[in-house]
Formats: C-alpha cells, structure tokens, sequence
C-alpha cells in the first residue's frame, strides 16, 4: 500500500497507473503537458503581460521572457545539433540561465547544468561523461573553462557577460528573426542530465526526463500552495537540483514571479525579501537560522507579505522551528525530502504538521512511494531502521551511460537513497542519517542528526556537526563541531547531552569553533574536511599516548 494516503486525503487528485521508461509502473497525474517547453507555453499564453523574472533593475514580463527563450531556441536549432544533444551550462544566478534553460528545452535538447563552484577538472569531468556538444558559461568564469582539447566534444562556446577569446557572445544567441517551431518532445525524453555530488566516487549524471521533473514541480502546487501571484526568491544555485525543480521550473509552472539574487548577503537579502514583498522561498535551515539571529528581523515585517517556506538539505532545529512560529506566526512552513535522483523533494510536511512532528521530513506526496527496506531489500514494518527506497514518477530514468551503477541503485522502479530512516504507521517519514554518517559506538548505533537536534537547543549554538572518531577499543567515538555566538565549555555541552540522551550518545570529543562550519554553495553542510579533521585528532592522541 503506497505512503501518499495522507496527502490525497489533505488534498484529493486523481492519479492512474501508466508504464514508462520499459517496465517500469508508477502513479501518474493524467492531466499534464507534454513536455515541459508545452508547460512554459501554457504559462505564457496564460500570463503574457505578468512579471516572470526580476534580477536587480531587470524585470521581464512573461511575454518579453518567451521571445528571448524562441531566439535561443531558434539559434541553437539552427547550428544543426540534433534532438537530445546536451549543452552544459556553467553559470551563476542571473536572467540569462532562465532564459538558457528554456531555450534549451525548446530546441529538444538536454540541459546539463554544472555549479559555479567547479573547478577545471570537475567542469571538464562532467562535458566529457556526458560529451555536451556547447558550453553557455559566465564570461568571469572563462579561466575555469577547460582547453578545447580536453574537451573534443565541445563545438560551441557562448560567453554570458564580456567578451571572451574563442567564445560568441551570448547574447547573439537572443536575437532571432523567426520563430522556434513547436516541436515534437517525447515526455520520457531526457530534459536535464544533473551530475550528483560523487561522494562515492566520480560523479554520476543523472537523468531528469520531462516526465520526472514535471511531477516533481506540480508537488509545488500542490503541497506547498505555490500560483500565479506567488513570488519566490531564488537564493540557492540555479544549477542545483533544488533550485531547478524546486524554484525555477516550479515557479514558471503556475505563472509566479521569481527574483533572482546572485550570492548570499543576510542584511540584503532581508531587504530583499521586504522590498520584492516574498511570498515564497526555499532555503536550507542555515540560512533561515542566520536570518533569525538578525536583532531586528521583526522590523522587516516579514509577515505581512512572507506566507510559505519550504527547508531541506538538513533538519531544521526544534529551536529555530518555534522562533520562527514566534516572529512570523502566519508562516507555512514545510520540511521537504529528495535527491537529484528523485527531481528534488518528494516527500513534504503538511504545515500544520511541522511543529507537531519535528523529527519528521513529512509523507510522500501524491504519485510517490516511500519504503524502508533492510540490507536483504525486504521491506520492513512500522517504526522499524532501513534504508530509505523512493518510487514515483519523480525517480529519474537512471544514470547516463552507466549501466552498473544504475542497476545498482535502480531496482524494479525505486531508487535505493542510501539514506536511513523510520516510517511510522502514518507515513511520517524521519531520517536517521546517511548509511556512512552512523558511528558504531563499542556496538551502539549512534545517529548524527539526532544528537545534533539535542545541540540546537544549547543557548548560543549557531550549528553543530557529529562524526566519527576512530577508536582501537570502541571502533568509533563521537566527535562534535560546534560554531556558537556565545562562549561556551566542553564540560557545560557535555553535561546538557547527558540529560538528554543516553551515555553512549554523549559527545566524547568537543571541538569548539569561532567561525562557522564548512558548507557548500548550497548552504548545505559538508561533512567530509570535518571527518578529516576529526580523523587527524584522534591519531595525534594516538601518538600522544604512545609517547607518555
């Protein structure tokens, strides 16, 4: 029995079963576009004259956005490449990427975009696995953009923003004296070829069709109450899963308008949000958290024009949830859970949900399936600990041109998430951790998120970190980075944890930081230098005792 009754019975749709990509049967919304090029001309006849795009003193209407999206449509087309080539794009937030990735998919080609944060040899990576025939990037990037010979399937190069040797202006490509015809795009077909992070190895291209990601932006509608008046704020990278389906295609489905900011300031982005008069965001739990410690964050009146938030990528802090109650009491606010692998969030908190079941990322919404599978893949009861599987027809097609892989972690229409997780009787869903983030502790599971939930309600505590320390006795221990705006003691967290947990879920190592954790452009919080570094510490004690 599928995990999405709490959502149709909140909000009743019709759905039907339908076959796809071969063998695979998932639960659809029969009422749909074609393809997403068929949905942004919907919108445009719909909402010709409504503001589509504000970025600084840029405001495009929805009409004034389709003739720029049709010129590059017309100009790509006109080059010769053929339906399903991939252009990758390497660009920072801005009118140009919207109107890249539009024009894009009206020519039935792929889009494949690459976070800014790339280096060389991880841009040249990505053009290579997916061998894109052009490259659109920012002309302040150019230095990043590897020798054409490393990269013999690039044909075209097109520079957003200055001039720049061996590459057309982009520009030229939004100036077209016909237009794009109305092509004939198969809703299996590939729309975005996505790279996941590789923290298992080399990146893996993951394959968004226009099917996938169409169900994943009308859970936006939907769930989250997203429409034509909304206007959503698009802070997160325009290259990251989240910012694509959650954001930018999510917003351009129903007729809002979306404002753009390129980088992440919190004064000016307060401002912005009161200015722009936000209705709608998506913001991982930090950044709202740093909006908070603002001394006067009520003096925006935020609330008089802010109605809905959706947070993901970490769990947001029972503390920060009842702050936020506190200074915008008419806030909806929503947990969402996803991947790249599954188009972004899947599963969603109904609002009135989130402060009664702070430990839950919500129910799968309507078309997905959510399961909680043990290492032998047998389902498991209520409450019990597996690994997260998700269905739907969010799940991408697989991963490009990597058969093993998707076999691997692509079984009979689920993606194995190698997250861990409980589902309860409901269908609330909670993550526990990621399959490598679980310290065994002398036998004892211990879960990273859950004593970092305990952290956050420590007076002064910005954020804090749980990895493993390697220990010859214990096998691990645990090791905890904390970033706080007041000054505290290894004894007083030590003694707070120990009221709220059980003795081996008490941090047995304390690093105390002045500056904030390491996260990615995402805001996302990356583990990765911590455990590093954490690792470095336990060997010098090491060392340390054998010379005592």
């Amino acid at each position: 029995m599928q995990n999405n009754n709490v959502w149709q019975q909140l909000l009743p749709v019709a759905t039907r079963q339908e076959a796809h990509y071969g063998d695979r049967v998932t639960t659809c919304f029969p009422d749909r576009p074609r393809n997403l090029d068929d949905m942004f001309r919907q919108t445009v006849a719909r909402f010709p004259d409504q503001e589509a795009l504000v970025f600084g003193a840029q405001r495009l209407t929805y009409r004034q956005l389709d003739e720029r999206v049709d010129a590059v449509a017309v100009n790509l087309l006109a080059l010769g490449l053929q339906s399903g080539e991939r252009i990758a794009v390497y660009m920072a937030n801005s009118i140009e990427l919207i109107v890249a990735y539009f024009g894009i998919l009206r020519a039935g080609l792929v889009v494949v975009p690459i976070g800014i944060l790339q280096q060389k040899p991880e841009l040249e990576y990505a053009i290579n696995n997916c061998t894109a025939a052009a490259l659109i990037f920012d002309a302040e990037s150019a230095a990043r953009v590897p020798d054409r010979a490393q990269t013999p399937s690039l044909q075209h190069y097109y520079a957003v923003g200055g001039d720049t040797e061996g590459a057309i202006a982009f520009a030229s490509l939004e100036i077209a004296a016909t237009s794009a015809p109305v092509l004939d795009i198969d809703e299996e077909s590939l729309s975005f070829l996505m790279h996941t992070s590789g923290t298992t190895g080399k990146p893996k291209g993951a394959e968004l069709t226009h099917l996938s990601l169409w169900h994943a932006v009308k859970h936006h509608e939907l769930c989250i109450g997203v429409d034509s008046s909304s206007r959503t704020i698009l802070v997160i990278p325009g290259t990251h899963v989240s910012g694509v389906a959650a954001i930018i295609v999510s917003t351009m489905q129903v007729g809002g308008c979306l404002v753009i900011v390129r980088g992440f300031n919190t004064r000016e982005l307060l401002a912005l949000l009161r200015a722009e008069k936000i209705t709608d965001a998506m913001f991982v739990p930090t950044i709202l958290t740093r909006l908070l410690l603002e001394p006067d964050f009520d003096d925006f009146q935020l609330a008089d024009h802010w109605r809905s938030a959706l947070y993901g990528g970490a769990p947001m802090p029972e503390s920060s949830i009842e702050r936020l109650h506190k200074h915008l009491p008419n806030l909806r606010l929503h947990q969402g859970y996803g991947a790249t692998e599954s188009s972004a969030v899947t599963v969603i908190i109904p609002a009135d949900q989130t402060a009664l079941r702070p430990l839950s990322v919500g129910t799968a919404a309507h078309c997905y399936d959510i399961r909680i599978m043990d290492d032998e893949c047998r389902e498991l009861a209520p409450d019990e600990v597996g690994e997260i599987w998700i269905g739907g027809p969010g799940v991408v097609k697989g991963y490009w041109n990597n058969p093993g892989e998707s076999a691997r972690n692509f079984i009979g229409g689920y993606w194995r998430s190698g997250d861990v997780g409980t589902l309860d009787s409901e269908g609330y869903l909670r993550i526990l951790d990621r399959r490598k983030d679980v310290i065994i502790r002398g036998g004892f599971k211990v879960f990273s998120v859950e004593v970092e939930n305990v952290l956050a309600f420590i007076e002064g505590v910005v954020e804090a970190a749980v990895v493993p320390s390697p220990c010859p006795v214990l096998g691990e221990r645990v090791h905890v980075f904390i970033y706080a705006n007041v000054e505290l003691t290894e004894e007083a967290v030590r003694d707070y944890c120990k009221t709220q947990v059980a003795d081996y879920k008490v941090p047995d190592f304390i690093t105390l930081r002045k500056e904030p954790l390491p996260r990615n452009l995402n805001g996302k919080l990356v583990k990765a230098p911590l455990r590093e570094l954490a690792l470095q510490m336990a060997q010098q004690r090491q060392a340390a005792g054998a010379r005592s």
